[in-house]
């Protein structure tokens, strides 16, 4: 659909002005005098994609029926988003291939590009602040071959002026503070430091690994930006990659930090830059107080609408900003009187078929790709089906891995993370090569087989159960559920840790053996390197051999 009929369309189904005209908009609402600007999780992606929100996100707790747990049609409901719209489509799965057809590509940092430079014109360069989440300089083929300096480049330009980092670690400490020196924005982190041993090493006094916090002027007002990078980044990837680095939440320093900043008055605004989940930004709004705004990522979820915590002090704003560039959150500050008064919030998303590309990101872009794209649009298979990989037990993407990983290797069950990133095909979309690095595009990538008993597996799975559903979100140490081919098992989400996993059953029913041993294939263990053929190459032979399921 080109620009014209898509315009057309949109106006033809009644979708919001904003979402039509965003500056336009912007400009007959003047409000307050900062503007702050806010993507995360993009993961590599400098080009447009499809990605489909999750159909299925288990919560447990008190919150289980509120936001982020809520998907799909249940989301649109209770936002009050109407059902075939654009909003619609951009925030939930429903009728997703459908509605991707119609709607188009998301995302892409050129689309970016001109949105942000839109909202500056606008309000003032001198107004505004962009501020990155994380989990941008990892995901794609491109930011893996050249270890991220493509997505430094591609923030440089776009004017990047704060960001933490989660995915950016597996890269090594030596080359992110290499990437570190080369990204023209503050790298803010407060829960990083170095441990005693490498403090001492070093003979330095601080054992902080990167600045805990920076203060931007905007305008008349201060802006400080504290940032709080993944805190279970060692338990999540290979502590191999960051072995001088310590990591957590460090509630009690980051509140020490909150009122150091008001008490010597170095600031209006305290916003926190998190790439914690939301559930974890939640609980934190509620027992650390002085914080005006959190920023937050990592869980990968977009919310129309900021929620509001009350704590002992006030109350906090917490937003997520969804991910792969689909959206972009614009927060204009209304302050007074040394704080900040009041907010308006707009979950902007961005449809590549109605802003069109920055000429100066699309042209550095297209250099970035240029080495590589015989190589990456390399033909492999064609799709019958939907393929996605975001919900919170599976995927038709990783069911594609998970049926790669059993064929190579002739294993009878097969197991893969439960990333939240990688792009959606369409039924009839070719899978190129580059399609396949988008969801396997890591460090650590390698495969292995070996043998697991049934008791093991079932402890394997209670382990990440724990992740998931504990049901204090400090607790929650990663993504998604682990994927798992070739058996099926029952959860039980709000069971005690230790009983939620049972019932490991073989397609026909019959149950699986505690004591037997199975052969078992994987990929991206977080322990010592592994030596089995890369995730990527093994999914393309796979998919050579005409085996696409």
């Amino acid at each position: 659909m080109n620009r014209r009929k898509f315009l057309q369309f949109l106006a033809a189904l009644g979708c919001s002005p904003w979402l039509m005209s965003p500056v336009k908009q912007r400009d007959a609402r003047q409000f307050g005098q900062v503007t702050l600007m806010h993507f995360t999780d993009c993961h590599a992606q400098l080009l447009p994609m499809y990605y489909r929100e999750p159909s299925l996100i288990v919560g447990a707790g008190a919150a289980k029926q509120l936001p982020p747990y809520l998907a799909g049609q249940a989301m649109l409901d209770f936002f009050g988003i109407a059902k075939g719209s654009a909003d619609a489509y951009a925030l939930s799965s429903v009728n997703f291939a459908e509605a991707a057809r119609v709607f188009g590509k998301m995302g892409g940092f050129a689309h970016l590009a001109t949105l942000v430079k839109q909202i500056r014109e606008a309000r003032g360069h001198e107004n505004t602040l962009l501020l990155d989440g994380g989990d941008t300089w990892q995901g794609s083929a491109t930011a893996l071959w050249t270890q991220g300096a493509d997505m430094v480049a591609a923030c440089n330009l776009l004017g990047v002026e704060v960001m933490t980092g989660h995915w950016e670690f597996t890269y090594g400490d030596q080359r992110v503070q290499a990437l570190c020196r080369a990204f023209k924005g503050d790298f803010v982190a407060q829960n990083i430091r170095l441990t005693e041993e490498a403090q001492f090493a070093a003979g330095i006094d601080s054992d902080q690994v990167f600045k805990p916090y920076v203060i931007k002027r905007c305008g008349q007002a201060r802006i400080a930006v504290i940032g709080q990078a993944f805190p279970y980044t060692p338990i999540a990837n290979p502590r191999r990659f960051v072995p001088d680095w310590r990591f957590g939440i460090e509630e009690a320093h980051l509140q020490a930090l909150v009122d150091g900043i008001r008490q010597r008055k170095e600031a209006e605004v305290i916003v926190l830059l998190a790439h914690n989940g939301m559930a974890v930004d939640l609980q934190l709004a509620a027992r650390v107080t002085g914080i005006d705004v959190i920023l937050g990522g990592h869980s990968h979820d977009a919310l129309p609408r900021p929620v509001v915590v009350k704590n002992a002090a006030g109350s906090t704003w917490v937003t997520n900003a969804g991910s792969h560039g689909k959206f972009l959150a614009v927060l204009d500050l209304d302050i007074a009187n040394g704080r900040l008064q009041n907010l308006r919030y707009q979950l902007q998303p961005i449809f590549a078929n109605l802003l069109p590309p920055d000429a100066a990101m699309q042209q550095l872009i297209t250099g970035i790709r240029q080495p590589y794209l015989e190589k990456l649009r390399q033909p492999l298979a064609v799709t019958e089906q939907l393929l996605y990989r975001r919900d919170t037990y599976h995927g038709s993407f990783d069911g594609l891995l998970l049926a790669a990983l059993l064929a190579v290797n002739d294993a009878e069950i097969a197991l893969s993370p439960g990333f939240r990133w990688g792009g959606s095909l369409l039924p009839g979309d070719v899978i190129h090569y580059e399609d396949v690095l988008n969801q396997t595009a890591i460090t650590y990538p390698n495969s292995y087989v070996r043998l697991m008993s049934g008791r093991d597996l079932q402890a394997l799975l209670e382990d990440v159960a724990d992740n998931v559903f504990n049901q204090d979100p400090y607790y929650q140490q990663g993504g998604d559920m682990v994927r798992v081919g070739g058996i099926s098992y029952r959860c039980q989400p709000e069971a005690a840790m230790g009983r939620r996993i049972s019932e490991l059953r073989w397609p026909d029913g019959s149950l699986l053996a505690a004591d037997k041993l199975y052969k078992v294939a994987g990929w991206a263990g977080v322990g010592e390197p592994l030596a089995g053929l890369p995730m990527d190459e093994l999914v393309c032979r796979y998919l050579r051999q005409g085996r696409l399921s």
